[in-house]
């Protein structure tokens, strides 16, 4: 049995959701909606997709559609993921949720109360790249955990793209830094203190620096932007060395460098792709066959860590979680 997901809007990131799906027997890519119907009639021709609709809100009422996946702006997730859940359906939100930890908590209490399961779609914890990273740091491999480094940046042309757009939630925080809290978090446990700077143009973040203080003497520094080269890596220095991932987000490219004594050791990882796993994983939870890689608390967490950096930049000071 395969799960069916109809997506919401026909937006640039389905093209790393639909092509995954079609390898998966887990997961079928039934139908796509848009605000425009003939948008959609060509979106759904042009990626062999079953059923298109000119509503979001007929995608929701179709009964024969399982689980949504909503890649919808930032400021429209918290919004039609409550609409997709009070509808029956399961729902795969793209990251990040919301940077409101009161809104994550009120979309899992729907989610909840209709029955229906809710995930963030982080997919690079779905990866074997990030589990082995995980692996390695329980296991001793580099000491005591002392610092973790990350990074995740590129270079924006178009000056109407949506990243750039206040109103719709925008920011460099919210669209790659939000990996880089995650990185931290996942290596580090909660941050209790926070310090966030920022560079702002038309109402957002266009570069934005972050230093995250966690229980057990561990500090964690980021930079990502808009208005940098291209940038993604993540590194953990301990006392007995290093782990240092130049690809630990798309994980098109999964190789851990352990640097050791003088030397590095590269562990080299089978690609798989990230997005198929996250499918697959949303699958199996509907399915009764799992439990949801990232759950309510997860996705609470990661929106309080991200509230707290734009308070600190917008206050001038750390903040105490």
């Amino acid at each position: 049995m395969s799960v069916r997901v109809g997506i919401l809007s026909t937006a640039r990131i389905n093209r790393l959701v639909i092509a995954p799906a079609r390898e998966s027997d887990k997961v079928e890519i039934t139908a796509v909606a848009s605000r425009d119907a003939k948008r959609a009639r060509a979106y759904a021709q042009e990626w062999g997709i079953e059923r298109a609709y000119g509503s979001y809100e007929e995608l929701l009422a179709d009964p024969e559609i399982d689980a949504i996946y909503n890649p919808l702006p930032n400021s429209m997730h918290v919004e039609w993921s409550i609409r997709g859940l009070e509808a029956g359906k399961h729902v795969l939100c793209e990251k990040p949720l919301s940077r409101h930890p009161e809104d994550v908590e009120r979309v899992f209490d729907v989610a909840e109360r209709e029955g229906v399961m809710l995930t963030e779609a982080f997919m690079y914890r779905h990866n074997p790249q990030t589990a082995r990273l995980v692996e390695l740091v329980r296991g001793g491999a580099v000491g005591e955990v002392r610092v973790v480094r990350a990074a995740f940046s590129f270079t924006i042309t178009d000056e109407a793209n949506i990243r750039l757009a206040a109103d719709l939630e925008g920011g460099a925080l919210m669209d790659v830094g939000c990996y880089c809290v995650s990185g931290s978090r996942l290596i580090a446990g909660e941050p209790r203190r926070v310090y966030g700077i920022g560079v702002w143009e038309r109402g957002v973040d266009t570069v934005f620096t972050g230093t995250l203080e966690f229980p057990g003497d561990v500090i964690a520094q980021f930079d990502c932007g808009f208005r940098l080269p291209n940038r993604d890596e993540l590194e953990v220095l301990g006392t007995e060395g290093s782990l240092f991932l130049d690809d630990p987000w798309h994980c098109r490219r999964p190789v851990i460098e352990l640097r050791r004594d003088d030397a590095v050791e590269k562990i080299v990882l089978e690609p798989v792709d990230s997005y198929r796993l996250e499918l697959e994983n949303l699958a199996d939870t509907i399915l009764g066959e799992a439990e949801p890689l990232l759950d309510r608390e997860e996705s609470v967490a990661q929106a309080r860590g991200i509230e707290a950096l734009y308070r600190s930049a917008e206050s001038g000071a750390a903040v105490s979680l």
